[in-house]
């Protein structure tokens, strides 16, 4: 019987282990697991990408190819929860790089006070580059959302009915439907007492991504420094989609590298993560080389969350 609660985690194949740790991160944290379902959306499911390989989209008001071997090539998918749910239920949608260290059940048992959407709102560098909302975490009414309809939007991009940034953003959704989230539930590469889900939202650092050349395409839109935009645009025109990048560097914080690999333990340990899996994702690059001297280093998911409810010598 399928449940109306669910979180959703959306995902292409080159994060796909980042996937099915945060699927599995949700149910071990949570005091109650049976009570919602979880469920992985992969972007090889849904076959309208594939038509649009090689063709120019809106982004940030300008033009740029649709790669579907880019890093984030799933991230039209975190619009998908309502129609999968028939527009009925709520469901928290989440990125592959968000990590449960609270109970996710605390947003399903919420009072949403008659918004269709709650998340949290950007702040700084992010506002200026991204927009007000951070659509990455997501608490979703589905019933008040049934004008999404994720094949027709992403249609749009390409017709430039649509910029990805505004629709990533939730620009063209009435802001009185919208309510905010504490920033704890979607904790921009910020692991403390009192984060709740953990983004390692900074690319360049994702943990299980270190020392692999970079494979995502750099924003191109910087409102504060627009030189900046036109040096990545010039570089994509000039040397390919990934030419010039550098590699992925190692997370400033060891306490998100070891909770990211303490958790992929207990996944090997569980067979939701199973060994020929993994070195077939470090073959393809998708993961470091070095992932399994990491994982056995790794301390132990309720170590690291111990570690940061004691209190720090000054």
């Amino acid at each position: 019987m399928t449940r109306p609660w669910c979180v959703f985690v959306h995902t292409n194949e080159k994060q796909y282990v980042g996937a099915l740790v945060s699927a599995y991160s949700m149910r071990r944290q949570s005091q109650d697991p049976d009570a919602f379902d979880v469920r992985i959306i992969a972007h090889a499911d849904h076959p309208f990408f594939a038509r649009y390989e090689g063709r120019l989209y809106l982004r940030d008001g300008t033009w740029r190819p649709w790669l579907n071997d880019d890093l984030q090539s799933f991230t039209p998918l975190r619009f998908m929860p309502p129609e999968l749910m028939g527009y009925q239920g709520r469901a928290v949608v989440v990125d592959p790089d968000i990590f449960a260290v609270g109970d996710v059940l605390e947003l399903f048992r919420r009072d949403m006070g008659g918004k269709a959407i709650m998340c949290r709102t950007h702040d700084g560098v992010k506002l200026a580059v991204r927009g007000r909302y951070a659509s990455s975490v997501m608490l979703l009414d589905c019933a008040k959302l049934t004008h999404w309809k994720v094949e027709e939007q992403f249609g749009k991009l390409f017709t430039g009915e649509l910029d990805y940034r505004s629709w990533m953003g939730l620009e063209s959704e009435d802001p009185t439907t919208i309510g905010a989230l504490e920033p704890e539930w979607n904790d921009f590469d910020k692991l403390t007492a009192e984060t709740k889900m953990l983004h390692t939202t900074r690319r360049s650092t994702q943990p299980w991504k270190t020392g692999l050349k970079m494979d995502y395409l750099p924003v191109e839109h910087f409102r504060p420094f627009p030189p900046f935009g036109w040096l990545m645009r010039a570089r994509r025109v000039l040397f390919g989609p990934y030419g010039l990048l550098p590699r992925y560097r190692r997370h400033p914080d060891p306490n998100q590298e070891a909770l990211f690999f303490s958790y992929v333990r207990e996944c090997l340990e569980q067979g939701i993560i199973t060994e020929e899996m993994l070195r077939e994702h470090i073959a393809k690059k998708h993961v470091r080389p070095d992932a399994f001297e990491v994982v056995e280093r790794a301390p132990g998911v309720d170590a690291v969350l111990e570690r940061l409810r004691l209190p720090q010598a000054a």
